[in-house]
């Protein structure tokens, strides 16, 4: 079996790429760096520049399944131009994936592609399960939909399409958890605003693990990547200082304190989705770090 990955040097791709070679599933991968193109027989690189339209449609010889997490961080600053590159990094790339299909009549059954809980509205009380329609009415909701809407124009070139909805990715060399982390250990560590915004996480294994089962098992519709246990914000730190032995000293961070650090972005820390993994633990899935404490010693410890 070969798998085409977008975004295979990323933080969760590269994981990816590890548990697909421990499955016997051999990779290819699209770049935009031609000095990380390798040609070994399990793990073959192809060029491409989206920006140009550009790809080297060989990345599809042989493919039956393609890993999609090609997209821009949203963890930099929101200028309108970063938006747009937020925005474009996502949508575009869908496309020219799709037309480059089409061109050279390629036939792919099943598409995997990274999407996120950030649609889901901000909600103290909800627990959102994929059969939620409502979107959030911020930037990311807006980005969420349209990519996914992009992602779905691969069902016209007669590919299965599933959408794993990803929170908040624990990760030791990338994401938000480093983020978290860094001022609790310089002893500064406090919650964001009253604390009770629900983080709902994922540890990068389990999320890495989740995309190869969802190809192994030919998985169709809208998916939740995030652990059985959510967490509010004030128990994520409280856990992060318990383990790295620092107190907490601060008075909760206020809201506008960090809008004015990060501008728009600070949603981010401060919008609560509690969101269910049901649907994809009825599907067999296992996860490996089910509680937040095991997941963070993983990490921190």
């Amino acid at each position: 079996m070969t798998v085409l990955i977008t975004g295979a040097t990323g933080l969760i791709g590269q994981e990816i790429v590890k548990q697909c070679h421990a499955e016997g599933i051999n990779v290819h991968y699209l770049t935009t760096s031609k000095s990380k193109l390798s040609n070994e027989s399990n793990y073959k690189g192809f060029y491409w520049n989206p920006n140009k339209k550009e790809i080297d449609h060989n990345c599809f010889e042989g493919v039956s399944s393609i890993i999609n997490m090609v997209g821009a961080s949203i963890s930099k600053r929101w200028t309108d131009d970063y938006k747009k590159i937020i925005l474009n990094s996502r949508t575009e790339t869908a496309q020219l994936l799709q037309d480059t299909i089409k061109t050279h009549n390629y036939h792919i059954d099943q598409v995997v592609s990274a999407s996120a809980i950030g649609i889901y509205p901000t909600s103290l009380t909800n627990y959102y399960e994929e059969t939620n329609t409502e979107i959030s009415e911020t930037f990311l909701g807006k980005v969420v939909h349209e990519w996914e809407a992009a992602v779905d124009g691969f069902k016209a070139l007669g590919c299965k399409v599933a959408k794993i909805r990803i929170g908040l990715v624990l990760a030791n060399n990338g994401g938000a958890l480093p983020e978290i982390v860094k001022p609790i250990k310089f002893g500064v560590g406090a919650a964001f605003g009253n604390g009770k915004q629900w983080q709902s996480w994922i540890h990068v294994k389990d999320l890495a693990s989740l995309f190869v089962f969802a190809v192994q098992n030919n998985f169709e519709g809208i998916y939740n990547g995030v652990a059985p246990n959510p967490v509010s914000n004030k128990e994520l730190t409280k856990a992060a200082a318990r383990i790295l032995k620092r107190p907490l000293i601060l008075p909760k961070i206020p809201k506008f304190a960090m809008k004015l650090i990060l501008g728009e972005m600070h949603i981010l820390l401060f919008e609560s989705q509690r969101v269910s993994s049901q649907k994809v633990e009825s599907e067999g899935f296992n996860f490996q770090f089910v509680n937040l404490k095991p997941a963070l010693e993983d990490l921190l410890g």
